[in-house]
């Protein structure tokens, strides 16, 4: 079965003028591939670059450089009006913050309703209501709730909502940019899994922006790690928590907590400084090491790096 990938992204860089001598270079470069049904996901320390390249796939910034091809449509330049209505139907992204992303002076069920009113989706005021009812239910929330406002519900529930309204436009991909780091451990499960159990019933694609491993292990198919704008590992889940080849990559692994306290009392963090490692982004290329597992390094790296396991 050769599928084609429901988003490509090719070359992408967002860099951002601050004044005439200084620009930052927040993402520089990276390429990777969605593939339909499947959960990328997006690591790194914060300020590596995650939620800008999201952003820049959904176009809420314009990419300087680079292709961003989504349903075998370039979205990345200049889009014409059927590219632009396919990108806000089809693409959607759940936020941050809970709050700060949904409208405090409207009620559950027009900030959900949102998408289909303005892409007019429905026939009848009934079949609104009843679509929003349905997401609802789907997201672990109950009809009831569609009257209240915002301010009534506890953050887990608020971002249920973001999941509700993101899914009412029945879209192809989602971008989860940090859905899960302002909750509870407890409640980060359960969003979680009722993020598996959407993807399972409605074959949505995932990516998946955290800088929780272990929840990305749980959560990916495949993984990017990002460190400084530039993707420096990407792989399926096994080959980058089984083969880590990048000393950065090793470095975020070594730094996952075990529950196991016999482990735990052993475990060696290992620490890692790009400033003083010697290594150069700029100067690395993308190589293959096995199945879809490549490694951003020149060649003499890869090989101290091979020769050091």
């Amino acid at each position: 079965m050769n599928q084609q990938p429901i988003l490509e992204v090719k070359n992408l860089k967002q860099h951002f003028k601050i004044n005439r001598k200084f620009t930052v270079k927040a993402v520089d470069g990276i390429s990777f591939q969605i593939m339909p049904g499947q959960t990328y996901g997006l690591v790194g320390e914060s300020g590596s670059g995650k939620s800008t390249t999201g952003r820049s796939i959904i176009r809420l910034y314009n990419p300087t450089d680079g292709e961003v091809i989504f349903n075998g449509k370039d979205i990345s330049g200049k889009m014409t009006k059927d590219e632009l209505k396919l990108l806000r139907t089809k693409m959607q992204m759940i936020f941050q913050d809970p709050m700060a992303c949904l409208n405090p002076r409207k009620k559950v069920i027009d900030i959900i309703a949102e998408g289909i009113d303005i892409h007019h989706e429905f026939k009848t005021q009934e079949e609104r209501n009843q679509k929003v009812y349905d997401i609802l239910e789907l997201v672990g929330l109950s009809k009831e709730h569609a009257t209240r406002y915002p301010h009534q519900f506890s953050g887990g529930q608020r971002q249920r909502i973001g999941i509700a309204r993101t899914l009412i436009m029945n879209p192809d991909l989602i971008i989860a940019d940090e859905a899960i780091s302002a909750l509870d451990v407890s409640i980060q499960a359960q969003v979680v899994n009722l993020m598996k159990k959407i993807q399972k019933e409605t074959n949505t694609a995932f990516l998946f922006i955290a800088h929780d491993l272990s929840m990305v292990k749980y959560i990916s198919d495949h993984i990017g790690v990002l460190h400084l704008g530039h993707l420096v590992e990407t792989g399926t889940t096994e080959e980058i928590f089984n083969n880590p080849i990048h000393p950065y990559t090793k470095s975020l692994l070594s730094a996952i907590p075990s529950p196991n306290p016999k482990v735990e009392k052993t475990r060696v963090s290992l620490s890692y400084d790009y400033a003083t490692s010697g290594i150069d982004y700029e100067l690395g290329s993308q190589h293959h090491i096995s199945g879809s597992h490549y490694v951003l390094a020149t060649e003499k790296e890869l090989e101290e790096w091979k020769n050091t396991e």
